[in-house]
């Protein structure tokens, strides 16, 4: 192990039956370096964390983590708590695994302090408070320390979460997508904190797809395909397209988006109003036309499209679909009015986990794909065909488990699901969350085939994924439109200015009155 090398995979393997996940990785991770890894989904990278953190068995190789004057010893956790007591510490991406909902704050920061060996018999809340609120101010943390965390909103259940991990002073920190959830202030928060412990020697690997995050970080970028190590890339400048192109093993090219016009309105939203004290919202989508609304997290994207899906009902305001009065009183409603939402969180509102791929897709729509009462298998089958093809859904057959798939490809059924009627408004709530850059591209070029005949409608919080898929992009502040900008020759100093409610904000939201 080098002068400065804290952990090391030598050669690690796992299979799961006859199907090899990992083929032997080798990765070292250094003292105060953020080393940044990079792959699609099915690359391998959640397999290697769950080994590295205790979560599954390895299958060959070695690993070793530093002791005194970083004497390799070898490394192989049987759980995730042996993991945390040697210093290896992982925040995983599903929020809810590193966060108990039915408890508060100040106990599940101090949680992993409360159980385990030399745990103190008899609960004291004062001293947990005092535990808690020491972690909390460590890490910038501005919430109620008595809230449950059932009540928090995601980005401050992922700020919990990774508050908790902090509090180990571990040697090495594993990062699954942290800010996915986070705004750009909660974002900022965290870098600054990854910084320091940076200074202190930690090792912290990272995992992201998001470019702004890893030109703001990465000492090195790591890219895996097909359960190997593809490239390593640590020389200055780093090379962020060499690291995408070893991650997908072929060169992807960037086609600017030709904006199309739509005269025909699908749907029209006149002075609609999302929450109290906010400003109404305007505006119009056209057949044919694909419309990205984007802006920080908690500004309102989720509850305009809940209050277009019927899951919650505008303060005041319309809405016209197709020439009619459009106010859904439930999701049904809208559903049978040709309205359909790929909801933000695939785990929760998205996908039934004991469903195969086919009922997945077909769930909404057994009353169309039924008579008297029977649901027709054979169009259920050959509609889950027809989508897997069109979108590339890598799988066996329309048969396998959802838990089989990869995000990416769990993702690709979500947007499958919704895709296999037609439309006439397609709401899509964060669709590329947590999904690599191939599976991107691949759901927004089948959005932008398939688009004539609908108006389509993306909520996005990174500007890359509008401006690779929308033919107008929408800026969202304080639960309204500051903001309108047609995918071409965009004034992206504008554009930012109203993303950050900078100056612009204030004169669009005066243009509003």
């Amino acid at each position: 192990m080098g002068n400065d090398a804290v952990f090391r995979v030598d050669g690690l393997r796992k299979s799961f039956g006859h199907i090899e996940v990992l083929g032997g990785v080798s990765l070292d991770l250094h003292a105060g370096e953020v080393t940044v890894l990079m792959g699609a989904n099915g690359a391998g990278k959640s397999t290697l964390v769950k080994i590295i953190s205790g979560v599954y068995e390895r299958g060959g190789g070695t690993m070793s983590l530093a002791g005194q004057n970083f004497a390799p010893q070898d490394f192989a956790p049987k759980t995730p708590a042996e993991a945390i007591r040697a210093g290896v510490v992982t925040v995983h991406q599903n929020i809810n695994d590193g966060v108990v909902a039915d408890l508060d704050v100040a106990t599940n920061l101090t949680l992993d302090r409360l159980s385990g060996s030399g745990a103190p018999t008899l609960f004291n809340p004062g001293r947990v408070r005092r535990e808690a609120k020491a972690v909390a101010d460590r890490m910038g943390l501005a919430i109620d320390l008595k809230a449950r965390i059932s009540d928090l909103s995601l980005a401050d259940r992922q700020m919990v979460a990774i508050a908790r991990a902090m509090a180990h002073q571990p040697k090495v920190l594993i990062l699954d997508e942290p800010t996915s959830s986070l705004s750009s202030a909660e974002a900022d928060r965290l870098f600054a904190l990854l910084d320091r412990l940076r200074e202190h020697g930690v090792a912290i690997l990272y995992i992201s797809h998001r470019m702004s995050d890893i030109r703001r970080l990465a000492d090195r970028i790591v890219s895996m395909r097909d359960g190997v190590i593809s490239g390593v890339f640590d020389r200055k400048p780093l090379d962020y397209e060499g690291a995408v192109n070893a991650m997908l093993g072929r060169k992807i090219h960037l086609d600017r988006i030709v904006a199309r016009n739509s005269a025909r309105p699908v749907l029209t939203i006149d002075r609609l109003r999302i929450a109290e004290g906010s400003r109404p919202i305007s505006l119009t989508l056209g057949d044919g036309e694909v419309v990205a609304i984007t802006g920080l997290v908690g500004v309102g994207k989720t509850a305009l499209a809940e209050t277009l899906f019927g899951v919650r009902k505008p303060l005041t305001g319309t809405m016209v679909l197709n020439g009619k009065a459009y106010a859904p009183g439930s999701t049904g409603e809208a559903i049978a009015a040709g309205v359909f939402l790929v909801a933000k969180d695939r785990s929760e509102n998205g996908i039934v986990g004991d469903f195969n791929i086919q009922e997945n897709i077909s769930l909404p729509f057994h009353r169309r794909m039924s008579r008297l009462g029977v649901l027709k298998r054979r169009i259920e089958r050959a509609t889950a065909r027809r989508q897997i093809g069109e979108l590339g859904i890598v799988c066996r057959s329309e048969k396998d488990e959802m838990s089989a798939l990869s995000g990416g490809n769990q993702q690709k059924v979500m947007v499958a699901r919704w895709m296999s009627q037609a439309a006439r408004l397609f709401i899509l709530d964060e669709p590329f969350q947590g999904v690599d850059i191939s599976a991107r591209r691949d759901i927004a070029a089948k959005l932008r085939a398939s688009a004539n005949g609908r108006a389509t409608l993306l909520f996005v919080t990174e500007l890359d994924e509008a401006l690779e898929t929308a033919d107008r992009i929408l800026v969202m502040s304080e639960q309204t439109i500051v903001g309108e900008h047609r995918n071409a020759d965009i004034d992206l100093e504008r554009l930012l200015a109203e993303v950050a409610g900078g100056p612009l904000h204030s004169a669009a939201l005066s243009a509003d009155r």
